[in-house]
């Protein structure tokens, strides 16, 4: 190696103790990427997680880059181990120069230490909604949901995100390891002359049945939560509650559900309450209709329904 940055520099005239730094840095970055390869390539056959696989890859570039950092500056840098105060008169001026940046550096340091959310969780943060894929240093990156498709559906875009944003817009996490279900409202609207009563009986039994497998999955996920948080201890049933709308009897069914399969769920309970309704003649569903409303037709005694008698002479 000697001779060759000796024959270098008669042929370019660049001092030999450039070229032997020049040698000495791809050295560090081949032995640098050999040992990470090694190390994903033992991960990669002890598991095939994709979310795991996903994390030792990013820890290790994370690493494999510091120590880059680490043994490139000794080599360059004579007093190294002044590179404190170096490193300290930089970032001063750059904390000045590149403030978004930093922020979204210092951003995912709080993504890493405080896990509001990790890859795989479905969050949503100020208008924006998605799964997340990616963390970086910079921006995190998400598969959108919602937006012009309904139900929590994805709509194929991809968004990146600053990571700076973590600290100046809320943070919603549809998925987060300590409970993992979401609450989902289905309306049904009937007319005020169907038989409301039966219709909430209807939809109470139709909750009930495809809510059967669901809760106690969600109550032994609710209870082993509890030692982490102080969680009061709601009510997982479904219910059906009662509310009256401008054109009828609204009844809303409340019941649980996986965060990725709204719609899906959401479709199961509609099919079951269509093929339950259409058998019963006294429940109709309300729809914008115009009638003709006389207290007499209705025959409301208390309401003035009926005619008044002729007053006698």
């Amino acid at each position: 190696m000697k001779h060759l940055s000796e024959w270098l520099q008669k042929a370019t005239g660049i001092p030999v103790e450039l070229y032997d730094k020049l040698f000495t840095s791809l050295a560090c970055i081949l032995v640098l990427w050999f040992f990470r390869w090694l190390i994903l390539k033992g991960e990669w056959r002890r598991t095939e997680n994709a979310l795991v696989r996903y994390q030792w890859r990013k820890i290790s570039n994370y690493l494999t880059f510091a120590l880059f950092f680490l043994l490139v500056g000794r080599v360059w840098l004579k007093e190294f181990e002044s590179v404190t105060t170096f490193l300290g008169i930089v970032s001063a001026g750059l904390a000045i120069a590149m403030k978004d940046p930093l922020v979204n550096v210092a951003g995912w340091l709080f993504i890493i230490w405080r896990h509001p959310f990790k890859v795989g969780d479905r969050i949503q943060i100020g208008d924006h909604a998605g799964d997340v894929l990616e963390i970086g240093i910079f921006q995190f990156t998400i598969m959108e949901i919602g937006n012009w498709v309904h139900a929590d559906q994805r709509t194929g875009r991809i968004v990146h995100i600053p990571n700076g944003k973590v600290f100046v817009d809320p943070q919603a996490n549809y998925t987060k390891e300590w409970f993992e279900y979401i609450w989902n409202e289905i309306p049904v609207l009937v007319t005020f002359e169907s038989n409301w009563k039966k219709a909430k009986k209807i939809l109470q039994q139709i909750a009930d049945t495809h809510s059967e497998y669901l809760i106690p999955l969600a109550e032994r996920k609710l209870k082993e939560s509890s030692r982490e948080f102080i969680i009061l201890s709601p009510s997982l049933d479904p219910a059906v509650f009662t509310s009256v709308a401008e054109s009828g009897v609204l009844l809303t069914l409340r019941h649980l559900c996986e965060p990725w399969k709204r719609r899906e769920s959401t479709q199961e309970y509609w099919e079951a309450i269509l093929d339950a309704f259409a058998g019963c003649d006294d429940i109709c569903f309300a729809y914008p209709t115009q009638r003709a409303y006389t207290n007499i037709s209705e025959e409301k005694i208390g309401a003035g329904s009926r005619k008044q008698d002729p007053v006698k002479s």
